[in-house]
């Protein structure tokens, strides 16, 4: 198990299948590095503030240059391992992977727990990468508690569900949002989390069959969310009304019952 010191490290899970990466050559923006292979790595779990990059049109984030300044100082011309826990390339061809600095004088630091517990970072998981998410949940919480870094500007503040008109103006967005399910209801092969009683315009959750099956695997049932105060994170749409689509149990947080 790798372990690292201090507020901004923290244990590992487990279950990553670790491997040497060599030395960080560049840093791309405040989740993505170049090796000195020339391999890019993807620091899978996270999703720090978005830098345009080259594309057109394309708006700077809020504390994007600072998330980018921020990395640079802890992995540039820092020898690494990565640590490998679902699909290990995306369709860019970068790696997904756990960054961990490893310095031989040191403990190895967890590059993505450093950035969220700094407020310099989100957790952003995907259904075929799942692995360490609870100690980046925890790191995340503890940050916006603290309201460092992004979560002190309101571009990034956690929506309240019950202002749909506001959501829907954010839609293309990737968003927090919390509130209570009036009802949860199966349809067909979908689930809908009903968190207005318009459920043409009010803000809903929709659970497809493959995400479904998902939390069948893992024994959670998102029927029983009916009256449950929870948080969202994902990309919002507009489809019968503002919504999000949950592909994994993950992006659902129980905050009450």
């Amino acid at each position: 198990m790798l372990a690292g010191l201090g507020p901004a490290s923290a244990q590992a899970c487990e279950a990553l299948r670790v491997v040497n990466g060599g030395v960080v050559a560049a840093v791309t923006d405040g989740d993505t590095v170049v090796l000195d292979s020339g391999l890019v790595v993807r620091l899978i779990g996270t999703q720090a503030p978005k830098l345009p990059l080259g594309r057109e049109g394309f708006p700077t984030w809020p504390l994007a240059p600072d998330a980018k300044s921020a990395l640079e100082r802890l992995v540039l011309n820092q020898p690494v391992r990565l640590g490998y826990g679902g699909e290990e390339v995306d369709r860019y061809e970068r790696a997904l992977a756990h960054l961990f600095v490893h310095d031989v004088a040191e403990e190895p630091v967890w590059a993505q727990l450093h950035m969220v517990r700094t407020g310099l970072a989100r957790v952003y998981s995907f259904p075929d990468n799942r692995q360490c998410l609870d100690q980046l949940f925890a790191g995340e919480a503890q940050a916006r508690a603290e309201r460092l870094g992004i979560w002190a500007d309101p571009y990034y503040s956690v929506r309240t569900a019950d202002r749909p008109a506001e959501l829907a103006k954010l839609a293309g967005n990737y968003e927090l949002v919390e509130g209570r399910v009036l009802l949860a209801d199966r349809s067909g092969s979908r689930v809908y989390l009903n968190i207005g009683r318009i459920w043409k315009e009010d803000f809903t959750i929709v659970i497809e069959a493959p995400a479904l099956r998902l939390f069948e695997r893992d024994g959670l049932d998102p029927l029983s969310l009916d009256g449950a105060l929870i948080r969202v994170r994902g990309w919002v749409d507009t489809r019968d009304g503002p919504r999000i689509e949950v592909t994994h149990p993950e992006q659902i947080e129980v905050l009450a019952r």
